[in-house]
């Protein structure tokens, strides 16, 4: 379904090429200081315009259409709504037969019985997300009043991570009608000991559920990850160096058994390059029954994760927040 979240419930909206998309978010708290400016840093951080991005220019404006009134929430559902401006459907119309390989045009169409909105990628596309940004800004609030504050960036693109050779490495995909994936760590500095509940209701349960709910992640990883499964105990283990619980190193990331330790929690995601290359590709064809070549049009990221560490600060801004309010 569209909805996440027990205590702040997040539900989504609108599809690409639609009249607009947004979020509402139920459980918010009354009293929150929040308006339109305030979610203007974290948009700007998700906007393309920097090389390896989509020139599909939105203005990405939103619109708080229920839940504050004089400058603070309410209590009440909270509405924000983002109209689309400028698309290009066109682009789109030749994939309804011949399916844009590790996307989601022919699952999509198979699910939803070929009545799915398939423009840009509809409701499958990256640009829903503004709504998940615009409930991060939301669930940042919330997480401030606990004393918790969140940060996320790319460690890795192209699998280099040495930021000096990032540019070069996207150019290389950009010139090669390309694309390229990346890796973003976030961090949450503050978390209390003891959020969490298990087993089902773990901090990375449900934060992990967020996480691979952003389109391209395709593996979420916690502290250590999957570097600890090669790793002896006495290498993983962290030592308990003071009575608040504080750890000489942080390989669980902030998390045992499921539950907060009071060290900064930190995951990192992989982003997949995006599948929507100019490059020819040859796929099967619905029309004509066969395999045969392939050239999308349209206006995509080759480097989704460029534009993604805002996402994902946000998606686990949610995860942490149904713990704060619980």
């Amino acid at each position: 379904m569209n909805t996440f979240g027990t205590r702040f419930r997040v539900s989504i909206f609108g599809e690409s090429h639609g009249g607009g998309l947004g979020v509402v978010m139920d459980g918010v708290p009354p009293g929150i200081a929040l308006c339109e400016a305030d979610m203007e840093a974290d948009l700007a951080r998700r906007r393309s315009g920097a090389r390896g991005t989509t020139p599909r220019k939105e203005s990405d404006s939103p619109e708080i259409v229920s839940g504050v009134f004089e400058g603070r929430t309410t209590g009440a559902p909270l509405t924000v709504l983002f109209r689309n401006e400028n698309t290009r459907s066109g682009d789109y119309s030749n994939l309804v037969s011949h399916p844009r390989p590790s996307h989601t045009d022919r699952v999509a169409a198979e699910k939803y019985q070929r009545f799915n909105d398939y423009r840009g990628g509809g409701h499958f596309s990256g640009r829903v997300t503004l709504g998940l940004v615009a409930a991060g800004v939301v669930a940042k609030k919330i997480l401030e009043k606990h004393g918790v504050t969140l940060t996320a960036a790319i460690t890795a693109l192209g699998g280099e991570t040495d930021p000096a050779k990032w540019n070069d490495i996207v150019e290389e995909a950009v010139r090669g009608l390309d694309s390229v994936g990346g890796i973003i760590e976030c961090t949450a500095e503050g978390v209390p000991t003891g959020w969490g509940e298990p087993f089902f209701d773990s901090v990375e349960s449900v934060v992990g559920h967020l996480l691979f709910s952003v389109p391209a992640v395709k593996g979420v990883e916690f502290g250590n990850g999957f570097s600890a499964a090669a790793m002896r105990g006495s290498e993983n283990n962290d030592p308990i160096i003071s009575a608040d619980g504080r750890t000489s190193s942080n390989n669980a990331g902030g998390i045992n058994g499921g539950i907060t330790n009071g060290n900064p929690v930190v995951a990192r995601v992989a982003v997949k390059p995006t599948p929507s290359i100019s490059s020819e590709q040859r796929t099967w064809n619905y029309a004509t029954g066969s395999v045969e070549p392939l050239v999308i049009k349209g206006r995509h990221d080759a480097c989704i994760a460029l534009r993604a560490a805002v996402v994902i600060e946000a998606a686990m801004a949610i995860g942490l927040a149904q713990f704060a309010l619980e």
